[in-house]
């Protein structure tokens, strides 16, 4: 009986199927080996170019005008590439403050924030910068330096797997292995960190991908190698790799922004929007919960926002960067009480803001209440909706554009005048019964919020606020006004300490003709306080408020009473306006033997400020039960 397949035919169709997959193994080796790539892009030897210049010629396209750095070998090329073409290098005396500047660029300007950091320790020395821009939705790109392509793994200076320490931070991670990688990459990540909801994002550049041929092929050579086939394999492998890093480095590339991707109140949520046209227009008792969302691109906060807002006349709580967005003293700007009117509404708008610890996790909304809630991210968007609260209305969108929207479609319709002004009544009790206070003397020292009242009333109309500390910005939040949009910064949902010196740089440079002030606490003071060195040496010149009580009050003050211990929470009264006079600024001890000439050092610090010089205030505090009960946890 024949077979039914012939035993030739069936070893022809394996020998196919062999050389088959040899075939196509060999081509994807190719392909690895980029191979293929270069067999039609040339590697330009003789090129001084180096990917610096890639990078810096892609930041310029994208209007960057600030790097913040602390300069290392890994990144040299990018920060000189850099300055080459206009954009500012800034270095400062850490590397979270290069973040942390990188990312009030951001904030400010509407753009990103470029930071770049050496390998290794550079890196790791931002990871909670790097998060705490995340929770701030700020859009950020953060360079690194890494080892050589084919060292990384194999004990070089420096090297980590750094890309396993930022992917679980980032929206966007990338390690460049050619140097024709660099435009499109750094293209996607600037694109990816704005569209959405906005963030960090991570490039790794390994140190070959930055410096010339020349140089490069140095490092690639073998003084001593292996005699024989595997010699020879060896030097091609080396030699291979070499010519791909460098195969179609310098081709012309396009290098300008990619379309960002913002979720805007659009016309496929007509209905959606109508209807929470018709919740507002009927609701009696309406509030609006702010957050920092709000002030995002592309609705312009300082005109289409707060005109959407007035035209309304629903009074609003604003909460993060949207503080001041209603100026100094709107009628429907309420500071105080939120928790009663949040019992008393009967609808609520969050704008942009989250039901996490700040709102009790939503247990301060009344279950009566129609909620409309609107955030860009679906996670913060519907956080603890399962437990404390439920949306009557959820939108994944943008904050800004549904506000204009919603008043454009009650264009007309205003919140009925009794409840705005009822709730104002209220905030103006509470803030004179706030402002009685300051008037108390302390055992020792001076009255905190004396001094932040003070300060209130005679700083700038311009002003920027930066908030870094516990219990003395906390009185400082209550008590102190900004004057308008985007003029009050503070880190966020984080709360991270150590702000403060790379906010304010990045807001003076933004802003030079502003008055930026640092409230401080003294504890987090310690963190940033070396960024004095960077702001005499970039003339950028800054005003810091130091509340000095010589403790960790805020966590003191559950501590002690609950605890029986003042553990860990004791400092000195230290003298931190010698240490700002030996960084190039000026600073000035405050005391209760001042008291009555406070406002003229708070002018005279003023002064010193407009004329260049950056100033420290170091005012010894003593305490107060303005803030008790209030949690750190």
């Amino acid at each position: 009986m024949e077979p039914v397949f012939g035993g030739s035919s069936v070893l022809g169709c394996a020998a196919g199927v062999a050389a088959g997959v040899a075939a196509g193994g060999l081509l994807l080796a190719a392909y690895k080996l980029g191979l293929l790539y270069q067999l039609f892009h040339k590697t330009e030897t003789q090129s001084p170019r180096h990917g610096g210049e890639s990078v810096a010629e892609v930041l310029r396209a994208h209007g960057i005008k600030y790097v913040f750095t602390l300069v290392g070998g890994h990144i040299s090329p990018i920060l000189v590439a850099c300055e080459k073409v206009g954009i500012r290098i800034v270095d400062t005396r850490h590397e979270a403050t290069a973040v942390f500047a990188a990312d009030a660029v951001a904030r400010l300007s509407g753009t990103v924030g470029v930071a770049a950091v050496t390998a290794g320790p550079g890196l790791t020395n931002t990871v909670t910068a790097v998060k705490n821009a995340q929770m701030a939705e700020s859009p950020l790109l953060l360079i690194g330096g890494a080892a050589g392509t084919l060292l990384q793994g194999r004990g070089a200076l420096q090297d980590i797997d750094q890309m396993s320490l930022f992917k679980p931070l980032c929206k966007f991670c990338a390690s460049i292995r050619t140097i024709r990688e660099i435009v499109p990459t750094v293209r996607k990540a600037l694109a990816v960190a704005q569209s959405g909801t906005p963030g960090p994002v991570f490039i790794e550049f390994p140190i070959d991908t930055l410096y010339p041929y020349h140089l490069v092929s140095k490092e690639f050579g073998v003084k001593n190698p292996p005699k024989g086939l595997m010699g020879k394999i060896v030097s091609w492998y080396l030699g291979n790799h070499l010519m791909n890093l460098f195969a179609g480095a310098w081709e012309t590339r396009d290098v300008s922004p990619l379309p960002v991707d913002i979720p805007q109140a659009t016309d496929d949520q007509v209905p959606t929007v109508q209807r929470c046209i018709e919740l507002v227009s009927r609701a009696k008792k309406p509030v609006i919960l702010l957050g920092s969302q709000a002030t995002l691109p592309p609705t312009p906060v300082i005109c289409f926002d707060r005109k959407a807002l007035e035209d309304l006349g629903i009074p609003c709580f604003l909460g993060g960067m949207s503080r001041g967005m209603l100026g100094k003293n709107s009628p429907i700007h309420i500071r105080q009480n939120r928790r009663d009117a949040l019992k008393e509404a009967d609808l609520v708008l969050l704008a942009g803001t989250v039901c996490d610890f700040r709102l009790s996790y939503g247990r301060v909304l009344n279950r009566r209440s129609k909620i409309i809630a609107v955030n860009r991210d679906k996670t913060q968007l519907l956080k603890n909706s399962d437990m404390f609260w439920k949306p009557t209305i959820a939108i994944q969108g943008d904050a800004g554009s549904l506000l204009v929207r919603l008043s454009k479609g009650l264009k007309g319709h205003r919140c009925p005048a009794e409840w705005p002004q009822g709730l104002k009544a209220g905030d103006d009790t509470k803030e004179n019964k706030n402002r009685s206070k300051a008037d108390e003397k302390t055992d020792h020292h001076l009255n905190p919020l004396k001094v932040l009242h003070c300060v209130d009333e005679l700083m700038a109309e311009d002003s920027i606020i930066v908030a870094d500390g516990g219990d003395f910005v906390g009185s400082a939040a209550y008590i102190m006004r900004p004057r308008g949009p985007m003029r009050w910064l503070d880190p966020g949902a984080f709360g991270t300490l150590g702000v403060g010196g790379g906010f304010a740089l990045g807001a003076k440079l933004c802003r030079p003709d502003s008055e930026v002030w640092i409230v401080y606490g003294d504890g987090s003071l310690g963190y940033s306080v070396a960024e004095f060195d960077t702001f005499t040496r970039h003339k950028t010149p800054v005003i810091a408020l130091v509340g000095n009580d010589a403790c960790w009050s805020q966590i003191a003050r559950e501590q002690v009473p609950i605890l029986g211990s003042n553990v860990a929470c004791g400092l000195a009264f230290t003298d931190y306006h010698i240490v700002a006079d030996g960084y190039g600024g000026k600073g000035y001890l405050v005391g209760r033997e001042d008291e009555d000439r406070l406002s003229d050092v708070i002018r005279r610090a003023q002064k010193e400020c407009e004329a260049g010089t950056a100033t420290l205030l170091n005012v010894l505090i003593g305490k107060t039960n303005f803030r008790e009960g209030s949690i750190s946890v």
